[in-house]
This record gives structure tokens, sequence and C-alpha cells, in this order.
């Protein structure tokens, strides 16, 4: 366990981030099922603005990867253009 103050701090600090971290992903997760799951075509694309936003969000704050982030718009958006 840490014994200097500023070092338990940062350890509470680190668990709120990594709270927080996990929330945001798991709700952007939730979000990415949901618009994979809908067969509609307009409210996918309706609501594609939205999920793309919590991705671009999570690159922002460092939980995943920039790079990760492009990949998962580009394969909603392939999969979005594919429904009929």
């Amino acid at each position: 366990m840490a014994n200097h103050k500023a070092t338990r701090k940062d350890v509470r600090q680190s668990e709120k981030r990594r709270d927080r971290n996990r929330y945001y992903g798991k709700t952007t997760r939730n979000a990415i099922r949901n618009l994979l799951a809908t067969t509609d075509k307009a409210i996918a694309q309706a609501s594609f603005g939205k999920v793309a936003s919590m991705i671009d969000k999570l690159a922002k704050r460092n939980v995943i990867h920039k790079n990760k982030a492009g990949n998962l718009k580009s394969g909603i958006a392939k999969k979005i253009n594919a429904l009929a």
C-alpha cells in the first residue's frame, strides 16, 4: 500500500478515473450493440452520429486508441450502408 500522502491521493484519483472510463466504455459498447442490432437503415443512420461522437470522446479521453476509434466507426458505417 502507498505510504506517501501524494501517492495515496494518486491511487484515489486513478480509481475514480478507472470507474469513469469503465462507465463511458460500457455505455458506448451498449450503444454500438443496439445500433448494430437495428434492421431499419433510416433509424441506424440517424443514431450513427451519436454513436460516432461517443467513440470519438473515448479516443479523446485515451480510453481507446484513436486508430481503434476510426476502425470502429468505419466498420459500423459499412454495416449501416449494407442494410437494405
